[in-house]
């Protein structure tokens, strides 16, 4: 499973990155993204001038054990930006 967030919709609230820190993190924009991590899957996902870039574009998988954090933090999100895909 994936997750992405549509920035356009991103309040800058942080609850999902307070909820699943392993998935989200905010930038300097005040905005919050998607990750991949070492830990979490054995090598960093890298894009053309951006580690973690917005939208459909920056989707993320989902690590083993977060499904439920992660869905916790889509239904807390006052902008309703996150979402899942299968």
């Amino acid at each position: 499973m994936k997750v992405w967030i549509d920035q356009d919709l991103c309040t800058g609230d942080g609850l999902c990155e307070e909820i699943a820190d392993e998935v989200f993190f905010g930038k300097d924009d005040g905005l919050f993204y998607v990750k991949e991590s070492t830990g979490n899957f054995g090598e960093e996902k890298l894009y053309d001038g951006d580690a973690h870039p917005a939208g459909p574009d920056g989707m993320a998988r989902i690590p083993e054990g977060g499904l439920e954090a992660v869905i916790e933090a889509a239904e807390e999100c006052p902008g309703e930006c996150i979402f899942i895909e299968v």
